[in-house]
């Protein structure tokens, strides 16, 4: 009986070598999260094997049996090369990749899709600092992800500029620094400037996201709320951004050869 093929556009989340050639793959469609066998990727005869790398946005046909996917035909639509070219811009693109995974259901993957696809077109094409593209893109996926946090005003006083303003990332709120003590919170405080780019990423238009600017000291403000509010949701850390945070001083300076 001839197995069933389909045809699906993703971005692979993550490869791991399997016995002998093979990988298995985990790939982010417009459907969802779905687990891929490739098998004979890591041969010199594949023909597989450019869409099988991390990051790596394919069409794929795919054969089910037994209830797993298996890759027959693959062809690359974008490899994001100008992110592959900056190690600094890889690694953070790689941190996207393993967050995106982390929230990523089965069903319904259309707006992350779009969002990380944006988010390396970004990394690799825009003139924004990578701070601020890693603080967008955290904020907006936990967003899409079910996190979004209520930062239309402060969640205690109602006021639409809070005094002070914090993110309260155990919490999910921005508030005045005065407002809501009594809380189990964690509040980070935000400025005026890092308080409006929130709301501009959570709240913006999707294909616009980046197209804001920061002085130094409010993006800082920025990223630190962003990754803060990610580890709070998540709880969990991811090794992407160890590695991400370890190239402090050189990201987006050494560059690999074309």
């Amino acid at each position: 009986m001839a197995r069933e093929r389909t045809v699906v556009r993703g971005i692979v989340l993550r490869a791991v070598d399997t016995k002998e050639s093979d990988k298995i793959l985990t790939v982010l469609t417009d459907q969802g999260k779905l687990p891929v066998v490739a098998k004979g990727a890591r041969g010199r005869r594949s023909r597989v094997a450019a869409c099988t790398q991390l990051l790596a946005y394919s069409e794929m046909v795919l054969s089910e049996n037994r209830g797993w996917q298996y890759l027959s035909e693959g062809n690359t639509i974008e490899l994001f090369m100008e992110v592959r070219r900056d190690i600094g811009a890889l690694s953070l693109a790689s941190y996207f990749a393993e967050l995106t995974e982390a929230v990523a259901l089965e069903e319904g993957g259309e707006e992350l899709l779009r969002l990380l696809l944006n988010a390396l077109y970004a990394l690799g094409n825009l003139d924004r600092p990578q701070e601020q593209i890693k603080a967008v893109f955290e904020l907006k996926l936990m967003a899409l992800a079910g996190f979004e946090p209520l930062a239309d005003g402060c969640a205690y006083c109602g006021r639409p500029s809070p005094e002070s303003p914090v993110l309260d990332v155990r919490n999910g709120v921005v508030r005045c620094k005065a407002c809501g003590k009594g809380e189990k919170g964690l509040g980070m405080p935000l400025t005026a400037g890092a308080l409006a780019a929130l709301r501009w990423a959570l709240y913006g238009e999707a294909k616009r996201l980046y197209s804001f600017s920061l002085e130094p000291g409010d993006l800082r403000k920025l990223g630190e709320a962003a990754e803060a509010y990610v580890h709070a949701m998540l709880e969990r850390g991811f090794r992407t951004l160890d590695f991400y945070k370890s190239l402090a001083g050189n990201a987006g300076e050494t560059k690999f050869p074309d």
